[in-house]
C-alpha cells in the first residue's frame, strides 16, 4: 500500500485549496499512478507556522510501479503543476504531497535512529527519503483522513493503526481537523 497525504491552503494555478485536491485526486489516478482510494476533504488548523490560512488535507491511496525515490520526484513535479513555490518550511502552500507510507518499508538516513519525532524528525526528513514519514503520528490532518479510507493500515514500525495513533492525540489537537462542509475554498 502505498498512501500520499494532500494538503493546500493557499490558491494555485488550479483555483481554491478544494479544487486544487479534487484535481489532484485525478491526477492520481494517472499514469504512472493508480488510485486506490481517496478520504473526504478535511479542514485543519496550520501545522508549524500558525499565521496562515487553514489547510484542507486529504489522504490517498495509490499503486504504481515508481520506486519511493521516483514517486516523491512525480509528486514534486504535480506540486509544481499546481502552483508550488518553495519556501519556508511549515509554510503557506498552493500544493503539498507527502509520501506517508511506501509497501510498509522503513527508511531512516543513517544515524536518525528508529522512532525520530517532531522537529528533529523533520530535520532528518531534510537529509533524504524517510519511510514511513516520521511526522506521522502527531498529524491529525494525516490520521484522520487514513482512518477514514484504509482503516486496517498500520504503521510499519510502532503497529499501530492510524486510530490508536489518533487517540494518543491531545484532544484539541484531533479537534483542530474536521470534515469540509461548505466554505471559502
Amino acid at each position: 500500500m502505498i498512501v500520499i497525504a494532500l494538503g493546500a491552503n493557499v490558491r494555485g494555478s488550479m483555483g481554491s485549496p478544494a479544487r486544487t485536491l479534487r484535481m489532484v485526486e485525478k491526477w492520481l489516478d494517472e499514469a504512472p499512478l493508480r488510485k486506490i482510494a481517496m478520504s473526504g476533504l478535511h479542514v485543519s488548523a496550520p501545522f508549524g507556522l500558525r499565521a496562515q490560512p487553514p489547510f484542507v488535507n486529504a489522504v490517498a491511496v495509490v499503486e504504481t510501479a515508481l520506486s519511493a525515490r521516483d514517486l516523491l520526484r512525480h509528486l514534486a513535479m504535480l506540486e509544481g503543476r499546481a502552483g508550488r513555490r518553495r519556501g519556508a518550511d511549515w509554510g503557506p502552500r498552493a500544493l503539498d504531497l507527502d509520501l506517508i507510507d511506501f509497501h510498509r518499508k522503513v527508511r531512516r538516513p543513517p544515524g536518525m535512529g528508529r522512532l525520530a519525532a517532531g522537529r528533529a524528525a523533520h530535520l532528518w526528513q531534510k537529509r533524504g527519503l524517510t519511510l514511513p514519514h516520521p511526522g506521522l503520528a502527531e498529524r491529525p490532518f494525516v490520521l484522520i483522513p487514513l482512518a477514514e479510507i484504509a482503516p486496517a493500515w498500520r504503521h510499519p514500525v510502532t503497529g499501530r493503526s492510524a486510530a490508536q495513533m489518533l487517540a494518543m492525540l491531545p484532544g484539541r489537537l484531533r479537534a483542530s481537523c474536521r470534515p469540509m462542509t461548505r466554505g471559502p475554498w
